[in-house]
């Protein structure tokens, strides 16, 4: 489900956070004139990371979302918080950008999910922290060869200190699921409740004395009396400095230099009911420990806290009922797949929500072209918990010219190119997404 009419998304996080309903009235509308420091568009992990760290830096902000806090990927992703943020493999990065900025892109990676742990202990957010590490799992026995040669690189190149996993040692750490032939563990990040994430944070900016404003969108923006205006449909601010923090919900109309640069599909999830002890262990899934295949459009899943099974996958482009309802049934079967002893596991919850590529594979942090003073941190190509956090804190410090863009990795710091026949760019995709899954079954 996308939303209905209430802002609703459908998902297992609504319906397990405390205090949710009606969510979507906890800010007021903007209904008056503002002058602020830094305005930032977007009111998930990004924005609200972008004016918590203004705010920590002295500066006066605003926060304006379309709909609510957490009501885009924010509070629909899996809560994977965990390495990644470019779909570029480690020896691509390499290859691209050379060692040192390949290093130092692996290094912020790691930096961004200690950033989120200190965001959860400085706020005392309680998100259901769970899990320690992340595994991906062979779906075949080339992806097994492939998956062995990628940590020994990453171990040598990046001291990432991956391990390979046969099945035997899969089993012994209760990450038993059919049809795979072993798995690399990458010994960092965790899992967490994104929606009492998202939530805690904004809790934390409404306490330090700096507005939400929900059901506000951008309309406008344009240069005025030295400073940057803000059009909303009911008022308006100006700022010095502006972020652009709204990644696969952004529209792109709202700056030129953006259109045809971003490309947001869907993600796909869904959660079943609480496993009994019994069936976690007639499986042989007892871990909390995030996991994914090797696929290329890959599947990604996790035992919750209160023992519901997550289950994710992309596929989805158009976000029409019918693709839907396929994806939910393509979810289905590969649930059933990897988890047989749970075929009969009802799921409670199913809902999607867009994740943002970029050409180049990369996100982006940094000014807009042509644009002086407004910044963007936009496109973690669906690793956005960890990375869309982080990257919130640095768009503000950049924005507010405590760190120079020249001190960032060189893949976050180039700027998007815009799509070939961008008006196609979708239709594209779906046969990359038809080759990508032929090679997945078969290549």
């Amino acid at each position: 489900m996308q939303a209905d009419g209430s802002g609703s998304t459908g998902s297992y996080w609504e319906d397990s956070a405390a205090g949710a309903a009606p969510y979507d009235h906890a800010d007021p509308e903007l209904e008056e004139a503002l002058a602020v420091d830094v305005a930032v568009i977007g009111a998930g992990f990004t924005g609200l990371n972008a004016a918590l760290r203004a705010q920590a830096l002295g500066a006066s902000t605003v926060v304006l979302d379309r709909h609510h806090v957490g009501f885009g990927a924010s509070g629909r992703n899996g809560g994977f918080c965990c390495l990644g943020g470019s779909k570029r493999s480690p020896e691509d990065m390499v290859e691209s950008y050379g060692g040192r900025e390949a290093e130092r892109f692996s290094h912020m990676q790691r930096e961004a999910i200690d950033h989120v742990a200190a965001l959860l202990g400085t706020h005392s957010i309680h998100a259901d922290r769970s899990g320690s590490g992340e595994v991906v799992l062979a779906h075949k026995r080339s992806a097994l060869k492939a998956l062995e040669e990628e940590g020994a690189f990453v171990n040598a190149r990046f001291g990432l200190g991956t391990q390979l996993l046969d099945e035997t040692a899969l089993e012994a750490r209760g990450l038993r699921a059919a049809g795979t032939y072993g798995g690399l563990f990458y010994p960092h990040g965790f899992g967490l409740h994104p929606l009492k994430y998202v939530r805690g944070l904004a809790r934390a900016l409404r306490a330090a004395g700096q507005p939400i404003f929900a059901r506000s969108p951008v309309t406008d923006i344009r240069p005025e009396l030295g400073r940057w205006r803000l059009d909303t449909p009911k008022g308006t601010v100006h700022a010095r400095r502006v972020i652009l923090a709204s990644n696969g919900y952004t529209d792109e109309s709202l700056l030129p230099w953006l259109e045809g640069r971003l490309l947001p599909v869907l993600s796909n999830v869904m959660v079943t009911r609480p496993l009994t002890a019994v069936e976690m262990v007639t499986q042989g899934w007892t871990s909390p420990v995030m996991a994914s295949d090797a696929r290329t459009l890959l599947h990604y899943f996790r035992l919750l806290p209160d023992g519901r099974m997550l289950f994710g996958m992309r596929g989805g482009i158009f976000g029409t009922a019918g693709e839907e309802a396929r994806l939910r049934l393509a979810i289905r079967e590969g649930f059933d797949r990897l988890f047989p002893a749970l075929a009969h596991v009802e799921a409670t919850h199913h809902w999607s929500g867009r994740v943002c590529l970029a050409l180049d594979l990369n996100p982006y942090i940094g000014p807009i072209p042509a644009m002086p003073g407004v910044f963007a941190a936009l496109a973690y190509h669906g690793n956005g918990v960890a990375m869309g956090s982080y990257a919130g804190a640095l768009a503000a410090e950049l924005a507010l010219e405590v760190r120079s863009p020249w001190q960032l990795p060189q893949p976050v710091r180039t700027p998007f190119r815009r799509f070939p026949l961008p008006a196609l760019r979708r239709h594209y995709l779906q046969m990359a997404y038809w080759w990508y899954g032929l090679k997945d079954r078969w290549g």
